[in-house]
């Protein structure tokens, strides 16, 4: 999956059954474009309670293909399983090309031809791990698909919006995603840490398309028991650096945890902006002691999360969808926001008043020159000044709240660096 994507999507781990759910990614050859897609492997789960819901996911993805790449182990040779494999795909009616993966070296070559008896034909022979094939085996997938051209470049994708779905364990990220859909698209489950990749799905909302990525749940590092998990800690940190916007997630029946004070403190170090989600609405208890309260929950949200004190609220229910659609529109709201762009005067009539309000104090004298924006998604100004070692990361949050207020993009971060401005010397002839 990764050597054909061209970049890591699948986790990969010498454990049998990392992979659960359906991991989709485009891939474009020569014009064309197909979507990949890598399933758990049949009969082998390592969560007994989690066979039914992997098994539901493969039969979705072998309904719903065009053709399906039979992977087998070339260096551990044909064992059962294979045979069990072999026996479903010939059920599905579907074309199969069979790929012998793990082929390194001559004598690996030689003995790909007993995969003939399968019944599948010539077998394709790769090295995943070296890239050995894989240019032969997307010329034969291209030409077993059906023509679909695709004028749409790698990076031509700015018309989708994309936001990952962050949160800790259990805190409905996966019911979100499968509502989005609007299908089961990720395993749903109480057993926590079920989702381990991240899942991309697209989809529209009143004609606007949009990229959910949902991603694994967080623990504390300290909790992080293996391999596995250490990936998928990883791709939810990927997941937010790839987003527009992040959607946190968290259960209102529950306090605010060090992990979604990790999360916050992430996205605000990478200047993200980020809908906070109030989930499980539906659950929480409506009258008596701990009933839930709108007003409450939102000052103590901000109070546990003060970098991200701008950040909009929403609280709903990912279930039975109330107010979902909501949130849908607030991430088109954010995501214009951060494209804001700036006029230089108006943006230093903005700064000036702000030095004639406040400026840092201290044994030197600090100086704030003017400014310039540099960039969008995030808005991004340079501030140009005598000495940027003067100027605290209190007075940069404080232009921050100005520039907000000022340019109606009062619920997205501001990047604003501090740049020493070079003196101007001139020369001998003026």
């Amino acid at each position: 999956m990764n050597r054909l994507a061209g970049r890591r999507v699948s986790i990969v781990e010498p454990t049998a059954g990392v992979t659960r759910d359906r991991i989709s990614v485009t891939v474009r050859l020569d014009g064309r474009q197909f979507e990949l897609v890598d399933t758990g492997g049949l009969g082998l789960v390592d969560e007994v309670q989690l066979k039914e819901h992997v098994e539901a996911q493969i039969h979705v993805a072998l309904e719903t293909a065009d053709l399906v790449l039979f992977v087998v182990d070339g260096k551990e040779g044909r064992v059962p399983s294979d045979d069990m494999v072999a026996q479903k795909l010939r059920t599905t009616g579907r074309k199969v090309v069979l790929v012998v993966n793990k082929v390194e070296s001559y004598y690996d070559e030689i003995g790909s031809s007993e995969w003939l008896r399968l019944g599948f034909g010539d077998p394709q022979v790769i090295s995943a791990k070296e890239g050995l094939g894989i240019h032969d085996l997307l010329e034969r997938v291209a030409a077993e698909l059906p023509e679909v051209r695709s004028d749409v470049g790698e990076d031509e994708s700015d018309d989708v919006l994309r936001f990952a779905i962050v949160g800790k364990r259990n805190s409905g990220k996966s019911t979100m995603l499968n509502r989005l859909a609007a299908e089961e698209r990720v395993i749903v489950s109480e057993i926590p840490g079920t989702t381990r990749d991240a899942v991309d799905v697209e989809f529209e909302h009143r004609g606007r398309k949009l990229l959910a990525i949902d991603t694994a749940g967080v623990r504390k590092k300290k909790s992080v028991e293996h391999a596995i998990e250490i990936f998928a800690h990883s791709r939810s940190t990927e997941s937010i650096r790839r987003a527009h916007v992040c959607v946190h997630m968290f259960d209102v029946r529950e306090k605010i945890s060090q992990v979604d004070k990790a999360l916050a403190a992430y996205c605000v170090e990478h200047h993200k902006p980020v809908v906070l989600v109030g989930n499980k609405v539906d659950l929480a208890p409506k009258e008596g002691r701990g009933a839930f309260d709108i007003e409450k929950w939102d000052a103590y949200i901000k109070q546990q999360l003060p970098g991200l004190d701008h950040a909009p609220v929403v609280f709903l229910s990912a279930l039975d969808g109330t107010n979902v659609d909501g949130m849908l529109e607030l991430l088109f709201e954010l995501h214009e926001q951060t494209l804001r762009t700036i006029p230089t005067p108006q943006l230093n009539e903005v700064l000036q008043a702000a030095k004639a309000q406040l400026m840092p104090s201290g044994g030197n004298m600090p100086k704030l020159f003017y400014g310039t924006q540099v960039g969008t998604s995030p808005v991004s100004i340079v501030v140009f000044v005598n000495d940027p070692k003067l100027f605290s990361a209190q007075y940069r949050r404080f232009l921050e709240q100005r520039f907000r207020d000022a340019f109606d993009c009062q619920e997205v971060p501001i990047k604003i660096v501090f740049k020493k401005r070079d003196k101007v010397v001139l020369n001998d002839r003026g």
